[in-house]
């Protein structure tokens, strides 16, 4: 299953904007998968619609470390597919389960797919 290599906090920008101060590194996949890596002061969102809110608060940082691994695996390219399925993975690393876990999942895959 997919892990963290690193745990760290994210730092808020401003609104629904985070970045870390360090590298945040993902073993993708299976044990002695590729590491994915997002550097330090990428900025990334955690975009939660407004009627969901009272559910899932974006500012929740059990949510940081998906969405930004999540943002940086579309901006290189990998599939949208690979990059949902980590999402989910990573939601899951970070303890989020029951309706959380599958409301942020089937979000993030309908809004990446239209």
């Amino acid at each position: 299953m997919s892990q963290y290599t690193s745990h760290q906090g994210a730092v808020h920008v401003g609104g629904i904007q985070y970045q870390f101060n360090r590298d945040l590194k993902w073993a993708v996949g299976h044990k002695g998968g590729e590491v994915f890596v997002v550097k330090a002061g990428t900025p990334f969102d955690v975009s939660v619609p407004w009627c969901l809110r009272w559910l899932i608060s974006p500012h929740d940082h059990r949510y940081h470390k998906a969405a930004a691994l999540h943002d940086e695996m579309l901006k290189q390219g990998w599939s949208r597919a690979t990059a949902a399925a980590e999402f989910f993975n990573a939601l899951k690393a970070d303890g989020v389960t029951g309706i959380e876990l599958w409301a942020m999942f089937l979000g993030v895959v309908v809004v990446t797919v239209r």
